[in-house]
């Protein structure tokens, strides 16, 4: 090179108006294909694939590397790259802050940069590690062009060679004809991928929590139940009564985290169908009439059943049913009115068979319906009463879509409502 050449060449975006030539036909069919194709890719290991291959019969690179912006714009972190040589020691997840270095000025102002010879440019910047990591893998020159969504960076793309001196401006023009769209569907799939794992965090965090205190209040109510009972020694009546009400916002607080590890499973992905031949009332709808018995007793009401008295096989997974039909009955005994009927039917036919839970109660107006199964949606959180989650429902719904089956609503509001699900039998394939 020869003494005194620039190592570092920033380019604007209206250099490339100014300085533009026309692109041949082989140039001008690939960036057509990128073009069209790149919206449709669905994660960033299939943008980098595709970009690695396609983009190398536009530029010199033997490695290509994506990076985003965090922490508000003060640090830039490698998220995906590919090479053609090994090893590759800049790895994904490394991170360098932005104040003092050059990144910046590419972020702020929507240049490109360019540098001829990277060995030398380590010399002049000494402090930037990403670039001693880079020399240490053996590129010797680099391209980097800003992400831009709608005026707003959301990080960059690297172009590495092994070669110096492998980039010109007319890379960058190249580069200008591609970056709104590739830009557009790089922080598609990003911000997906994000989500995702966001996701899969929360349902973690979820399942952990829930399951932490599962077992110390648990153990509570169990000792809460012993002193009840007497075993320790004879109470005053009103010593019973304040166990009893303990023991009752135990049980509130355990199916409170029923249903988050239920949501935790099937946000997690464990929500796997295992049907066998079952016979229904026996292991279905007892175990489920059993768990929810002291609620409803604790508020007086009366629980009707209606059906017959054997159904015949159900192909079903009944641990799943069991925790729709123990929502359902929960929640009419918690929402419904106090002293008031719950009525239980269960009844076969031709297509299958059909669950449904009644109870007298204020219900739900009929503009509501369609909110009563979506996750985390709670109606008139406001008002006075007892409060949900939003979860319940939306964990029996999936079950019951899970077996190929239909859940509804109906209400009269002030009066009752109505909550059923049917199972077709056979199962759907």
């Amino acid at each position: 090179m020869p003494e005194g050449s620039p190592t570092l060449h920033f380019l604007a975006p209206t250099w490339a108006g100014t300085h533009a030539r026309a692109f041949d036909a082989q140039e001008q069919e690939v960036l057509d294909h990128v073009n069209q194709q790149i919206a449709g890719e669905a994660s960033l290991d299939d943008v980098l694939d595709f970009l690695f291959e396609v983009i190398r019969d536009l530029y010199p690179c033997d490695r290509i590397g994506l990076a985003f912006l965090e922490d508000d714009g003060r640090r830039i972190v490698a998220r995906k790259s590919r090479a053609n040589y090994e090893p590759v020691l800049l790895q994904d997840g490394y991170a360098e802050d932005l104040a003092g270095s050059s990144l910046r000025m590419v972020l702020d102002s929507n240049c490109s940069r360019v540098i001829y010879d990277l060995p030398r440019y380590l010399v002049e910047h000494p402090r930037s590690q990403s670039s001693r990591i880079l020399v240490r893998e053996g590129v010797r020159s680099s391209l980097t062009c800003p992400l831009i969504v709608k005026d707003r960076a959301i990080g960059v793309i690297f172009l590495s060679s092994l070669e110096p001196r492998a980039y010109t401006p007319y890379h960058v023009q190249l580069w200008m004809a591609l970056a709104e769209r590739l830009a557009q569907a790089v922080e598609k799939v990003w911000r997906i991928e994000q989500l995702t794992a966001a996701n899969q965090a929360y349902t973690e965090v979820l399942a952990f929590v829930s399951h932490e205190l599962k077992n110390p209040i648990a153990s509570m109510m169990t000792d809460a139940r012993v002193l009840a009972d007497g075993y320790l020694g004879a109470l005053e009546p009103r010593q019973v009564q304040k166990l009893e009400r303990l023991i009752g916002k135990g049980n509130y607080l355990l199916n409170l985290i029923r249903e988050y590890l239920d949501l935790a499973r099937m946000e997690g992905g464990d929500l796997i169908l295992r049907p066998v031949e079952t016979d229904f009332l026996a292991d279905v709808v007892e175990p489920s009439v059993e768990l929810i018995l002291a609620q409803l007793q604790e508020r007086g009401m009366t629980l009707e059943r209606k059906g017959p008295a054997a159904l015949g096989p159900v192909r079903c997974d009944p641990g799943l049913l069991k925790i729709v039909l123990v929502n359902l009955l929960g929640n009419a005994a918690k929402y419904g009115q106090e002293g008031g009927i719950v009525r239980l039917t269960v009844d076969r036919r031709a297509e299958g068979i059909t669950v449904a839970v009644w109870n007298e109660g204020k219900g739900f107006p009929p503009e509501d319906r369609t909110r009563l199964f979506r996750k985390f949606s709670r109606l008139n959180p406001e008002a006075k009463g007892p409060k949900g989650t939003g979860v319940g429902l939306y964990t029996a719904w999936r079950i019951v879509h899970l077996h190929g089956g239909r859940m509804d609503a109906t209400s009269r509001p002030g009066t009752w409502a109505e909550f059923s699900f049917d199972l077709p039998q056979p199962l759907p394939g």
